[in-house]
C-alpha cells in the first residue's frame, strides 16, 4: 500500500493511503471508536456516551458526531485526531469528519458517574490494610463539631483495645494534633513517613491490651500551627495521595478520616484513592445544617460511597438541674437521616468537657468517661462495631488459612 505525505495542517490526516473495501458499517465504527479514551476520564468516548451518531456513505466517507462535556472543551483536538486515526484504519474509509456537540446536563451527569465508577475500579495501591475499616467523617459546613466527633470515636474505639487510625484530611484546616494532644514531627525510615502514636487505656478490659490511635496531619509537618497553606485543589489531593500511599500504617481495625467541609477535591479525590471508604455524615439540629449535610450524603451517593449513618452533634444541652434547652433547634438529624435514607445512630449533647477536651488535648471520652457526651460517643462507637462497620475477620480467608499451613509445615 503506499504512502501518502502528511498534512502538516491536520495532524489526523492518514499517513497511509485508504484500504479498499466496501464501506464499513455503522456498527464497524463504533465498534473501533470503543477504543478511543476520553483524555481526561481515562474511559471509553463510546462506554461514556459521547458518540452521538455515527454516519456512513457509500463512498466510504465516514461523519462521527462527538459529545463534549463543554463546547470549548481543550482537548477536543486531541479526540478529534484519535477518533479519525481510528476509524481511517477501517477497509473501506476513504475520508473522516468529525463534528461536535455539547452535552445536556443530564448527559453530564451520566458521564461523570461513569468516570467515577471507571476510577474507582482503578485505584491505585495504598498502605491502608485491606481488612481496615475506612471511615470518612464528613459534614455539609464548617462549625457543626465534626473534627471533635472523629476525635471521641477514635478514642472510643481505641478505648475497647482497638488499633484506630486518623487522618487529618482537612488540610487547610488541620485540628486532629492538637484535639489528640500530639505533637512533634512525623518521623520514618526506609522511604516510608510513620504515623504519630497515641496508647489509650482500654476501658472494657482495663487488664487487656491497651488501644493505639496513629495519627497523621498536615499539622506535624508545618512549623507553626498558625501557618496558612494556601494550596489549590491539585495540590490538596496530591498531600492526601500521600498520606495514602507513603504513610507505613501497618495494621488497623478502623481508619478515620476528618475530612473537609463541604464537596470539593478532598472528597472527590478519596472515594477515587479509597473506595473502601464509607462515610459518616454530621449535623446539628438546625435546619440550615441538615439541608447543607444533604448535599454531602448527594456527593457520596454519585461517587459510589456508602452512607452507614447519621450522627446529629450538639443536640441540646442538659443543665445541672437536669433540665433539656434545644439551643440550636431540634430534629435536623433525624431528618437528614430520614432524606438520605441512613441509620440515625446518635445524638451528642452539648457539653463544655469537648470543647474543653478538644482545647487541652484530652478527648472527652478518655478524660470524662462519664459524662453525657462521653457515654454517647461510646455508644455510638459500639453500634459502628456491632453492627454498622464491623471489624473485618479474616481468620478464615484463604490466604490467612495458607499461611497456618506453611507455618505449620515448616515447624
Amino acid at each position: 500500500m503506499p504512502l501518502s505525505k502528511p498534512n502538516p495542517d491536520d495532524p489526523g490526516a492518514p499517513v497511509h493511503g485508504a484500504v479498499p473495501g466496501p464501506a464499513p458499517t455503522a456498527d464497524d465504527v463504533r465498534g473501533i471508536l470503543a477504543g478511543v479514551l476520553d483524555p481526561e476520564l481515562g474511559a471509553s468516548i463510546v462506554d461514556l456516551g459521547m458518540v452521538r451518531d455515527v454516519a456512513v456513505t457509500p463512498a466510504g466517507v465516514v461523519t462521527v458526531k462527538v459529545a463534549l462535556t463543554t463546547a470549548g472543551c481543550p482537548l477536543r483536538t486531541q479526540i478529534r485526531d484519535d477518533v479519525a486515526s481510528k476509524v481511517r484504519g477501517l477497509r473501506g474509509v476513504t475520508d473522516v469528519q468529525v463534528e461536535y456537540g455539547e452535552m445536556t446536563q443530564d448527559e453530564k451527569s451520566a458521564v461523570m458517574q461513569r468516570a467515577r465508577w471507571e476510577a474507582r475500579k482503578s485505584a491505585p495501591d495504598t498502605e491502608i490494610p485491606a481488612n481496615t475499616r475506612v471511615l470518612a467523617v464528613a459534614s455539609g459546613k464548617g462549625g457543626v463539631g465534626k473534627s471533635s466527633v472523629t476525635v471521641n470515636l477514635a478514642a472510643a474505639l481505641a478505648a475497647q483495645g482497638r488499633t484506630v487510625g486518623v487522618l487529618d484530611a482537612d488540610i487547610w484546616g488541620f485540628s486532629v494534633p492538637r484535639m489528640l494532644g500530639v505533637d512533634g514531627r512525623l518521623g520514618g525510615s526506609e522511604g516510608k513517613i510513620e504515623p504519630n502514636v497515641v496508647e489509650v487505656a482500654n476501658l472494657d478490659d482495663p487488664a487487656g491490651e491497651p488501644g493505639r490511635i496513629k495519627v497523621v496531619s498536615m499539622g506535624f509537618l508545618v512549623d507553626d500551627e498558625g501557618t496558612a497553606l494556601m494550596w489549590r485543589g491539585l495540590v490538596l489531593s496530591r498531600a492526601l495521595e500521600q498520606f495514602l500511599t507513603d504513610v507505613r500504617w501497618g495494621e488497623m481495625d478502623y481508619l478515620l478520616i476528618d475530612m473537609p467541609p463541604g464537596t470539593g477535591d478532598i472528597q472527590m479525590a478519596l472515594s477515587r484513592l479509597l473506595p473502601s471508604t464509607e462515610m459518616l455524615v454530621v449535623t446539628t439540629p438546625a435546619l440550615a445544617a441538615q439541608k447543607v449535610a444533604v448535599r454531602v450524603a448527594d456527593m457520596a451517593r454519585r461517587s459510589y460511597t456508602k452512607v452507614v449513618g447519621v450522627v446529629e452533634n450538639m443536640s441540646e444541652f442538659v443543665a445541672p438541674d437536669g433540665s433539656h434547652h434545644p439551643i440550636f433547634g431540634a430534629g435536623g438529624g433525624e431528618a437528614l437521616a430520614a432524606e438520605v435514607d441512613a441509620p440515625f445512630i446518635g445524638r451528642v449533647p452539648i457539653e463544655a468537657d469537648v470543647s474543653a477536651g478538644g482545647d487541652t488535648g484530652k478527648p472527652a471520652v478518655l478524660a470524662h468517661p462519664d459524662g453525657a457526651a462521653a457515654i454517647e460517643f461510646r455508644r455510638i462507637a459500639r453500634r459502628l462495631v456491632d453492627d454498622l462497620l464491623p471489624p473485618v475477620d479474616v481468620s478464615s480467608c484463604t490466604a490467612r488459612i495458607f499461611d497456618m499451613v506453611e507455618a505449620a509445615g515448616s515447624a
